[in-house]
């Protein structure tokens, strides 16, 4: 079977299926204002970790408001979760935001 004169041919790699919803269920994690704060407040403490009592203040939100959007950026596989007594500790994931990056700057999110 041949390609119609007017169809494109593909260049690069396209996204899969399996990867396409990974990297959705990634981006609506993100898509939320007070989650981009908590990951740019846990990027910005020293060693990129924070616990979580250092978390609630600045965002304006109740203890149990901030920790459900912890939850779905751990469950995301941002920030993992490291418990010590009675404290949470939240740290960046090495690599995830440039994974994050990196699948959006590839030719397939490419407009063009």
């Amino acid at each position: 079977m041949t390609t119609p004169e007017c169809c494109g041919t593909l260049t690069s790699d396209t996204l899969s299926a399996p990867d396409a919803a990974e990297l959705a269920r990634t981006l609506k994690a993100l898509a939320d204002p007070a989650r981009l704060r908590l990951i740019s407040l846990v990027a910005s403490h020293d060693g990129a970790e924070a616990c979580v009592c250092d978390l609630v203040e600045p965002l304006g939100l109740s203890q149990p408001t901030v920790s459900h959007h912890l939850k779905v950026l751990v469950d995301a596989g941002l920030l993992t979760r490291d418990k010590r007594g009675v404290w949470a500790y939240y740290a960046l994931v090495p690599g995830a935001l440039e994974a994050v990056a990196g699948a959006l700057a590839s030719p397939v999110a490419d407009p063009r």
